[in-house]
């Protein structure tokens, strides 16, 4: 298979995370476990699909974006065989956002979104101003 850059690829797999010690500091490094991979065909539509079922595993942080949209980050801990979990970084949006904020620890729930990179501005303490990437699911629908 010859890959070409700028190429759309289908990918089914599994969403797997794993700690690391980047600089001294614990991170959470996100990947894709690819169980099948190809090439999509030119009229082929290109589509970005995550599907979840997990626990919450961290209280659900509400607030409100510089924009003004309502948002709720959310830790989502996905069992998989053999005892383990993978921790994925979840992010609801408008009325998903105020209903995801009311849910409690250890609520299992079931969510479908797309795997998504977003910049952001975040203010150190000695007031200046860094760039980050997040990496997280994006939640188009969630329920109980």
């Amino acid at each position: 298979m010859e890959l070409v850059e700028g190429g759309a690829v289908r990918v089914i797999g599994q969403i797997r995370t794993y700690n690391e010690i980047i600089e001294g500091k614990n991170r959470l490094n996100i990947v894709v476990f690819a169980r099948e991979f190809a090439l999509l065909e030119e009229d082929e539509v290109y589509e970005n699909k995550v599907y979840l079922e997990g626990y919450l595993c961290k209280p659900p942080i509400r607030r409100v974006s510089p924009l003004g949209r309502e948002i709720c980050d959310l830790m989502l801990a996905v069992n998989r065989m053999y005892n383990k979990s993978d921790y994925i970084p979840c992010i609801a949006w408008g009325r998903n956002a105020v209903y995801a904020g009311g849910l409690c620890v250890g609520t299992k729930i079931r969510i479908s979104g797309r795997i998504q990179s977003r910049e952001y501005r975040k203010r150190m303490e000695d007031g200046n101003l860094i760039t980050r990437v997040a990496y997280e699911v994006s939640i188009i629908k969630i329920e109980e």
